[in-house]
């Protein structure tokens, strides 16, 4: 089963290697965002608040995973579905796309961090911290993403289904993260921090778990 669960891990990652595009335009989305807020908040002036820079980088980060991480199943078609149906068990395709799109999400929030950063300055006092709850906030994007994919990849017009049902999952998951990025960028003590961590990682493995219990029923419709 593990290799199985790499295979698709491993198909999944040439597929997003040989065509550019995809992770490109997202790069592209995050850059042209952030420029734009820095031009429209006149960060030169020090107009912006730490509060807002907080709020405005998980709302980029937000919109960033639904463009990237989101079209798991959308881009499979029904021949390579059912090739899939004939060969593994549900939950080696759920694993290996949920293995590869938490390291996809990972890397959109590490690389929209170093941008958002590098352009609007960096607040952050606790980056240890901040940058933990970019790992665990992008787990749970990465498992919602998934499951919605997979729900919406047997409707039509799943792309607007798509953006219609993940984000009202993402809200929670989003709220969590703004308060433990705002303990990270004031730096709170990280033991009175610990709370709101086991929060997000319980709703984490809710998440997968979840995830790992509807799945099936999915790939069998």
């Amino acid at each position: 089963m593990f290799s199985q669960v790499l295979s698709i891990f491993n198909k999944e990652v040439k597929l997003e290697w040989r065509n550019k595009t995809a992770f490109n335009s997202i790069i592209l989305y995050l850059v042209s965002t952030i420029f734009i807020c820095y031009l429209s908040f006149n960060v030169k002036t020090g107009q912006m608040q730490t509060i807002t820079w907080n709020a405005l980088f998980w709302i980029i980060i937000v919109f960033a995973n639904i463009n990237g991480v989101a079209k798991s199943f959308l881009q499979e078609g029904e021949g390579r579905m059912l090739y899939y149906y004939t060969i593994c068990k549900p939950q080696v395709i759920l694993s290996g796309k949920l293995l590869f799109n938490v390291v996809l999400s990972t890397l959109i929030a590490s690389v929209g961090f170093m941008v958002y950063a590098f352009i609007l300055g960096n607040p952050v006092s606790n980056h240890s911290y901040f940058l933990l709850t970019i790992l665990l906030v992008s787990i749970g994007f990465a498992g919602i993403l998934t499951l919605v994919s997979g729900i919406v990849s047997k409707a039509n017009n799943s792309t607007a289904l798509l953006a219609i049902l993940s984000f009202p999952i993402l809200l929670p998951i989003l709220l969590v993260a703004i308060r433990l990025s705002k303990n990270a960028i004031d730096g709170i003590d990280a033991t009175l921090m610990n709370e709101k961590l086991f929060t997000l990682i319980s709703v984490d493995a809710i998440v997968i778990a979840t995830a790992y219990l509807l799945f099936p029923f999915i790939w069998r419709s």
